[in-house]
């Protein structure tokens, strides 16, 4: 660098000695600049353009640097690229380091993500033994769902869904009547899903019972049947049913009332298709479909077949009699002892015996009891020869218990008597000339529908 580039003042150490760029001007070696005190002996230092001997090389000797000489020994970047590196290969090499590098960061990211995903594990309950305790609803379900059937009937015009259970290893299966009322094909199936045709063994209207038989199935599971006589008004229950063709359905309730009277069916007009029940009352949830279905107690035995409900009014105050069809808890059973009898008349004979007291009822009485008519419906006595003849039962007498239950209509006296069997003995409590006394009377038997 000459002196006309210099912009900046050069520091101490920087001085150049007067006539220094004279003398490199002429040729000759500039003289070493002295330090302070140097009394400039010694040999010059050697003039970079001279060569240097072998054995200079050799001992490690070498041209010294001298700042002020004409091409100082340092090399300049000019910008250009080292020869044998082209400016392509540069731009090959940076792109595939650029890929290389992009592709093991998106793979870190996936797994890094797939760690994290992984890693994140939510508090859960270990897994435990699936095993229920038999009087818990799972192992009362779990028993008896073999032993329940979903029958499906067509005919008369229609179709519909009901349940049944078996009863034996014969293949009998007890339902409800108006399940297979006017049934032209009855198909049964099982929990496992296998359906088989039925064939209809006897049904009984007063009852709303009947029983179906299917043949050349191995491995049938009976459920128990229990005893109704033992049933308290809290007891817990499960019922079972296909309720809208959901087979398989399992509810749970209590008890809510035993000895319920209730009527069903009447669509006919004549009285002929009414069916009068002494029923268990429950809340647990019983829906269409579920008709003929168990209704189990805490030891998974039949207590009650369920059979009816009642819905809740669709229109303000009921008003116009429509009635919501879904369960409101208010569900009803025949009992299963009754439930027993008919079904062992239904596979002996095919017909089912009614226990009656021989008398014609006003039907149309309005007051507190049931009231026996003046006359029977064909003109004749009201009280012809037979057991309420023979207990001294009179036309117009008003009967108000039953084994000392009270008894609030007609109706309920019917319901009453169905729930015992032909021959047994009752204490009827009547009022006669506004005098109450007791009759002993031994039921009757006649035949059902």
């Amino acid at each position: 660098m000459s002196d006309s580039q210099q912009t900046d003042p050069a520091p101490l150490w920087w001085s150049r000695p007067e006539g220094l760029a004279d003398a490199r001007r002429d040729g000759v070696p500039a003289p070493r600049p002295h330090a302070e005190g140097d009394t400039g002996a010694g040999a010059p230092p050697p003039d970079p353009a001279e060569p240097v001997s072998e054995a200079e090389s050799e001992a490690g000797a070498g041209p010294r640097y001298d700042p002020w000489a004409v091409r100082p020994l340092h090399v300049v970047d000019t910008g250009k690229v080292p020869r044998g590196i082209r400016i392509w290969q540069v731009v090959a090499l940076s792109l595939g380091t650029a890929l290389l590098a992009g592709g093991i960061g998106g793979y870190l990211g996936v797994l890094a993500e797939r760690r994290s995903n992984t890693r994140l594990e939510l508090p859960q309950a270990a897994a435990v033994s699936r095993d229920r305790a038999p009087e818990s609803v799972a192992g009362i379900a779990a028993g008896a769902l073999p032993g329940v059937v979903t029958l499906h009937v067509s005919g008369g015009g229609g179709s519909g869904t009901g349940t049944g259970f078996v009863l034996d290893p014969q293949g009998h299966i007890l339902t409800n009547n108006h399940v297979v009322a006017d049934a032209k094909r009855i198909t049964v199936t099982f929990s496992t899903g296998e359906s088989v045709t039925a064939e209809l063994v006897g049904r009984d209207t007063g009852y709303d019972l009947a029983v179906v038989k299917v043949t050349g199935v191995r491995g049938l599971r009976p459920l128990t049947l229990g005893n109704s006589e033992n049933v308290k008004v809290g007891d817990p229950v499960v019922a079972i049913g296909a309720p809208f063709d959901l087979s398989n359905t399992v509810t749970a309730g209590i008890i809510s009332a035993t000895g319920r009277p209730i009527t069903a069916g009447g669509d006919k007009g004549d009285g002929g298709d009414v069916s009068y029940v002494d029923a268990l009352q429950t809340d647990a949830p019983i829906n269409p479909g579920n008709s003929g279905g168990p209704l189990l107690d805490a030891q998974a035995h039949v207590i009650g077949i369920n059979s009816a409900i009642r819905g809740a009014d669709e229109g303000q105050d009921g008003k116009d009699g429509a009635r919501q069809s879904g369960s409101i808890g208010l569900g009803f059973a025949i009992p299963v002892n009754q439930g027993k009898r008919v079904a062992e008349e239904l596979i002996r004979t095919g017909h089912a015996t009614h226990p009656v007291i021989g008398v014609t009822l006003d039907m149309q009485y309005t007051g507190d009891g049931a009231r026996v008519a003046t006359k029977g419906d064909d003109g004749t006595s009201a009280v012809p020869a037979g057991p309420g003849a023979r207990a001294g039962i009179k036309p117009g007498d008003v009967i108000t218990k039953v084994d000392g239950q009270r008894v609030h209509g007609g109706d309920e006296l019917i319901i009453k008597i169905r729930a015992h069997r032909p021959g047994d003995a009752l204490k009827l409590t009547v009022l006669r000339e506004g005098r109450e006394r007791t009759l002993d009377v031994v039921l009757g038997s006649s035949s059902g529908s």
